[in-house]
Order: C-alpha cells, then structure tokens, then sequence
C-alpha cells in the first residue's frame, strides 16, 4: 500500500496534482526540446538555483548571477546543488541519508564551518522515518512524495545553514528519479519563488500537522509545479527565438 495514499483524498488534492501533471506533460512537448535541450536544460537550471537561494533569505538578479559576480556562498551554494543533482539521482532512492548530507556539504560549503558539514543537528528520528519512506518508495505519486520531502525537511531543519536549500533539492531530486521530471528540467523552486508568500505560509501550516495545513501546502506544491511548466514554455519559445 502506499503510505501516503490517504493525503489523496484531501480536498482538491489529487484534481491539484492531475492539473499539475497536465501542465509538465503540454510543457514537455515544446519544440525547443527536440534540438535545443540542453540550452533549455542550463538556462532552467541556472533560475532555479537562484530562485532557490532567493528563498533562503539571499535575493539577486538572474543577469549577475549569469556574469559570475556574484560570490555569496549560498548563492554559489545553491549552484553547487544545480550541477550535482544529477550525480544524486540514482543513489536517492537507495541511500537518501547520504544523499541529503552530500546535499548540505554542496549547499553550506563556505556557510557553515566545515566541521558541520553534512552532520544533523537536529530531527534525527524524524529523518529516520523521512528516508524510510524514500527508499525504494515506487508507490506514492511523484510529484506527493516530492511534497512530502520538502516540508518534512523546511519543518525540520535537520542541517545547519541553508537547509531551506537542501529541502527544495531534495524534492527535485525525487521529481526526478521517479520520473516525473526525467530530464530534471522543471525549475520547480521558481514556482514557489513566485508565490513566495504561499509558500511560506503553507509550509508553516503544513509544520502544524493539521489537516488544512498539509492540504494547504500540497495545493500549494502542484501550483508551483504548474509555474515551473510555464517557466519552461517561456525558456523555450526565448532559445528558440535567439536560434
């Protein structure tokens, strides 16, 4: 059984994640992917990283990020995190206590002192039971699971630092090796840039426990994930206008 089966039958919930999935399966099919992929790829790569690290408290233009003048360590950070994702994919689903630690060494590096790196500070048990559920998980839906993750690890902060970071990536990372995003081409941290204050809001709600919260922060997710698809249809009629 999938354990997190009775989350679908929240109010709106899974008609959110239908619409959400709707929304990737038509962004998926734009032409700019079938020669210009890899373009596509880096450039949503590059704003989710930034979007990412904007959230955790570190807000700067996309164009002088691009230019590389930007030193801020979380923003580099959250860069690390962008070009190592790929690496984690395979292993998430197999190993996602060492994976999340690999994350913070990337996200914190140059944050944190180095001796605290990679190490919990708090919410051990919790993790526990977070990466219990990640491993080897092929029953709950993608993008639910991918939810799940990322408030379980914004509520509890299990990492010194820019854990907020390592929250979104590991969603990503989830997003990705089930499936849902393949090609890791949704810049799913964008869409909860754009509704920033939902996104605060939902995941406190969510940290509570009740009901209305988790279904709170669940709408809120498919919602981000449906900006993302825009963000991508966006990215891809610019490359294949400057082609």
């Amino acid at each position: 059984m999938d354990p997190l089966a009775a989350l679908l039958d929240l109010a709106d919930v899974a008609p959110a994640l239908t619409r959400a999935r709707d929304s990737v399966d038509a962004a998926f099919a734009h032409r700019s992917l079938r020669r210009h992929g890899g373009r596509v790829a880096a450039e949503l790569s590059l704003r989710a990283a930034v979007a990412s690290a904007a959230l955790e408290g570190h807000p700067y233009d996309l164009e002088e990020v691009r230019e590389g003048t930007v030193t801020d360590p979380v923003v580099q950070g959250a860069l690390r995190i962008a070009e190592g994702l790929g690496g984690l994919v395979d292993l998430w689903p197999r190993a996602p206590r060492q994976v999340l630690a690999r994350l913070h060494v990337l996200a914190a590096r140059g944050v944190v002192p180095a001796d605290d790196l990679g190490r919990l500070v708090s919410g051990a048990q919790r993790i526990d039971a977070l990466t219990a559920l990640v491993a080897g998980n092929q029953r709950t839906p993608p993008l639910l699971l991918a939810a799940v993750v990322h408030a379980e690890l914004l509520t509890l902060r299990p990492f010194a630092g820019p854990a907020g970071v390592v929250a979104r990536a590991a969603a990503r990372l989830t997003l990705t090796g089930r499936g849902f995003d393949p090609r890791g081409l949704l810049a799913v941290e964008v869409g909860h840039a754009a509704r920033r204050p939902e996104y605060v809001g939902s995941a406190g709600a969510y940290a509570t426990g009740t009901t209305d919260g988790v279904r709170s922060w669940l709408r809120h997710c498919a919602e981000a994930v449906t900006v993302a698809a825009g963000e991508l249809t966006l990215v891809g009629d610019r490359v294949l206008a400057a082609a």
